[in-house]
């Protein structure tokens, strides 16, 4: 298992439930759940578009507690946008890291590990949508179909999601250590 480092340069919650954007906090303490308040805290939720094998509304495992993004990434985003940056906030982020600009291509059962011993566990990538577009469209009105063009921008480059498999206090700055799960399915 590779072992890599990267810096927390933002940590940022969900609280407001009128919309999906973060704001940002120096710290978080990480529960089994997620970070409690926060719009996608739950140990399950509810099947929606992601998990068409089960009906709208199944009772399912929360792969979606926290959604950790690259600052590496986001720049490449605003680049191909045109745009001047790309704010996590707008993305509905929790986790803001600098230092592994191919955060999006970690793979499934990789793990995250912060100073206090908290630990996340990478469930995959986080499929861009309009949603986020629509939000960066609202900062930069002069440039057009930006919520569809993030679509296109922001795949493979829009972080991952991932479950709390250990609790603990996580902090703005940290520096954190990414296990990379090497594991190849034979069956691939």
């Amino acid at each position: 298992m590779e072992k890599v480092w990267a810096k927390v340069n933002a940590i940022l919650i969900a609280d407001d439930p009128k919309t999906f954007i973060t704001r940002r906090t120096s710290e978080a303490n990480l529960e089994f759940g997620g970070i409690r308040g926060d719009r996608h805290f739950g140990i399950t939720s509810k099947a929606d578009s992601r998990q068409p094998m089960y009906p709208k509304g199944t009772e399912i495992l929360n792969r979606r507690q926290i959604t950790i993004v690259s600052g590496e990434e986001l720049d490449r985003i605003a680049e191909e946008l045109g745009v001047e940056s790309i704010r996590p906030e707008w993305l509905g982020a929790n986790v803001l890291v600098k230092g592994f600009p191919e955060l999006t291509k970690l793979t499934m059962g990789s793990r995250i590990l912060f100073p206090s011993g908290a630990g996340l566990i990478c469930m995959g990538e986080n499929k861009p949508c309009t949603l986020p577009g629509d939000e960066i469209q609202k900062h930069y009105g002069e440039h057009e179909k930006l919520s569809l063009r993030f679509v296109r921008a922001g795949n493979k480059r829009r972080g991952i999601v991932c479950a709390v498999e250990r609790p603990g206090i996580i902090h703005e700055h940290d520096d954190v250590q990414i296990l990379v799960n090497d594991y190849v399915n034979p069956m691939q």
